[in-house]
């Protein structure tokens, strides 16, 4: 029996295909999510840090393999790296110059995460077997510096990367690290990274990004952190998340600055976003989750914002507490903030925050900071500062030396964390020299308050991995503890300047040999603000502020003179071979191409034509003279067939030497 055909179930079945694609497309929309924060912080050396925070998720496809898949949010091309590439981890900077540890602190998340070494910085974590990493890193070196437009795929060779274990040790086995300190950084790296936002920089936070005030600052740095977020039931791998982050260090225009009358301190210059980016924000990008401006006063700052509230009349009467800080006598906010976080401790840093969801092309967005009074503030620095430096003189032998030295806060960080009975402090260095650089590892000495110390009293753990010539650098892994009452501490060691082949020299090698920065870690002491609103997670920005990580800092690249050769002699030897050969083959074709008897029997016969035509002339008007007929009876030229051989004797012993001495050159320029 056949069933009765019913028009309208065409229809229906369509309708419910379109519907179920739709609420595919939207879930998978709503799992894709994208945030833009921005922080500001003024700095005590009268500047400005600008911190700028976007990050994206994306869920993982149920086909990992698959390509062609299709993201609303998150950067495709990232996508793909991750899927072809198995990479579990990664982190790639673009940095101008050096993060000052000493004005600008060293002791938050920001100097941990964002203040990077000169040039490019790559480090990576693969998911395949242990023998194929090199080549996932070769391949991504080569992706990465097409889609940033750099020179990343010089990092391909085994001389330029290396595994180090124990500065990353949740990647055991299989991470990479390389490092370009020359590598320049300009527009054409940004404009890539731009373009991975789904905003770029049209609208939002990003649209502040104007290029000339970016690279006119002291310090900027652009980053790419990729990591994989895991599913709290199983612990897999349930997405991807990108964080994209660009920190900037600028100066403010000081004109309005002046001096103020009860001391002799400067006042601190005022800004706005307008001043330093030449621009304002004109609102959120459409497809941020969240977009938010924060200005961070840290805890030192706060300390004499306190001490100035107490000793002005008009706030101390009024002093209702915290919420004062909207208004205190340090400095005027020309917008109100929306919200205002505090740390749980007693001296705690505070934290403004203004929602810019609201705002439009009409009522735009432009947070600005005056100061009120004169303040002086430090920023909390690291347990240590390291710095490195050259010793010796000369092209053959030289020395290595990393200074550290106690800070004015060391003791009381120490007395806070206390990690350990006997107070030690724990620093972790790891130092990797180019295989040009012929490191002794035997002549490590220390020095700690200015005398010598055996190595096996503070050497705790030690890994050494010699270079090889042409093939990998060298790399040190230390593990020290010092006590907690040491001043200062320096390790040195000594190294012989090697020999490069001159195709392997660079076009500026006079200029010298970059050697990358060592990095300091201190494991026992961990930066980050501690907020009492638990909301503070939602943010992304705030959450990573949060983050308990190991303060880390970067020392300087250190710029060593090699012997070079006399890049002119290839020159010279071209030029004069050029000279020899164009005499030889000259002298040898005016040889053969000349024929001297004949060009003097023409000369002969051009003379006579000349004697017998002005003779002819002559007889001709002797003739119209007398009034009779001519009759001139010269004698011929003769003829040029009596002319003698071409080939003479003497031309065959001109052409028999030339031949000769060329043999003979040839013979002893081999």
């Amino acid at each position: 029996m056949a069933l009765p055909r019913n028009p309208t179930f065409p229809l229906s079945l369509l309708l419910l295909l379109v519907f179920l694609l739709s609420a595919t497309s939207a879930q998978q929309q709503q799992e894709e999510e994208f945030t833009e924060e921005l922080l500001m912080k003024p700095l005590p050396d009268r500047k400005v840090l600008a911190h700028f925070h976007f990050q994206s998720e994306a869920p993982l496809a149920a086909d990992e393999s698959s390509f062609a898949r299709h993201h609303h949010l998150f950067p495709k091309s990232i996508s793909q790296l991750v899927q072809k590439y198995h990479i579990k981890a990664m982190e790639l900077s673009f940095t101008q110059g050096r993060w000052n540890y000493e004005r600008w602190g060293g002791f938050d998340s920001i100097s941990s995460h964002n203040a990077k070494p000169p040039g490019v910085e790559l480090w990576a974590v693969f998911d395949v077997p242990l023998h194929q990493v090199d080549a996932s890193w070769k391949n991504l070196t080569h992706s990465l510096s097409g889609l940033f437009c750099a020179s990343i795929n010089f990092l391909e060779s085994s001389t330029s990367y290396s595994d180090p274990e124990w500065a990353f040790q949740s990647a055991l086995g299989s991470l990479r690290y390389g490092t370009l300190p020359r590598e320049a950084v300009c527009t054409e790296n940004l404009t890539p990274w731009l373009k991975l936002l789904p905003c770029r920089d049209k609208a939002g936070l990003s649209s502040l990004m104007d290029r000339p005030s970016i690279y006119k600052s002291f310090y900027h740095s652009q980053q790419l952190h990729l990591t994989m977020s895991t599913d709290p039931s199983d612990g897999s791998r349930s997405g991807i998340i990108l964080e994209q982050t660009l920190t900037v260090v600028l100066q403010p225009n000081d004109q309005k600055a002046g001096m103020s009358h009860l001391s002799k301190t400067k006042i601190q210059p005022s800004w706005s976003l307008s001043s330093i980016f030449g621009r304002k924000i004109s609102g959120r990008c459409v497809l941020a989750k969240l977009s938010n401006v924060y200005l961070h006063a840290e805890r030192s700052l706060v300390n004499q914002l306190e001490n100035l509230q107490k000793n002005t009349v008009k706030f101390a009467a009024n002093d209702t507490g915290l919420e004062d800080f909207r208004r205190n006598a340090g400095f005027e906010l020309s917008v109100t903030p929306e919200r205002v976080h505090a740390e749980l401790e007693k001296s705690s840093s505070i934290l403004y925050e203004y929602p810019i969801k609201e705002y439009t092309d009409t009522e735009q967005f432009d947070l600005g900071l005056t100061w009120v009074h004169p303040i002086v503030w430090s920023s909390p620095h690291a347990p240590l500062y390291a710095s490195r430096f050259l010793m010796g003189s000369g092209n053959e032998r030289g020395a290595i030396a990393i200074s550290l030295k106690s800070t004015e806060m060391t003791q009381g960080l120490v007395a806070a964390y206390n990690v350990e009975e006997r107070c030690k402090l724990q620093v972790n260095v790891l130092q990797i020299v180019p295989w040009y650089v012929k490191v002794y590892y035997h002549t490590l000495q220390l020095l700690v308050d200015e005398r010598p110390q055996a190595l096996t009293d503070f050497v705790e753990i030690m890994r050494v991995s010699p270079s090889e010539d042409k093939v990998s650098p060298g790399v040190m892994e230390l593990v020290l503890q010092f006590p907690c009452e040491m001043k200062s501490a320096v390790l040195s060691i000594e190294f012989d300047k090697g020999f490069l082949h001159i195709d392997e020299y660079p076009p500026d090698a006079n200029q010298g040999f970059d050697i990358p920065s060592a990095i300091i870690s201190f494991p026992d002491f961990h930066a980050g603000l501690q907020f009492s609103d638990k909301s503070q997670s939602k943010s992304p920005l705030l959450s990573k502020l949060q983050e308990r990580s190991p303060v880390l800092s970067y020392t300087e690249v250190l710029l060593v003179p090699l012997t070079t050769p006399d890049f002119s002699m290839p020159y010279n030897v071209i030029t004069i071979t050029c000279t020899v050969f164009a005499l030889y083959f000259g002298s040898l074709l005016n040889v053969l191409r000349r024929r001297v008897g004949e060009e003097e029997r023409l000369l002969k016969n051009k003379d006579a034509n000349k004697t017998v035509f002005f003779r002819r002339e002559l007889a001709k008007l002797s003739a119209k003279l007398r009034g009779r007929p001519l009759e001139l009876t010269l004698p011929c030229p003769s003829s040029s067939s009596s002319s003698s051989s071409f080939v003479s004797p003497k031309l065959i012993l001109r052409v028999l030497l030339v031949a000769g001495i060329a043999v003979v050159w040839q013979y002893y320029s081999q």
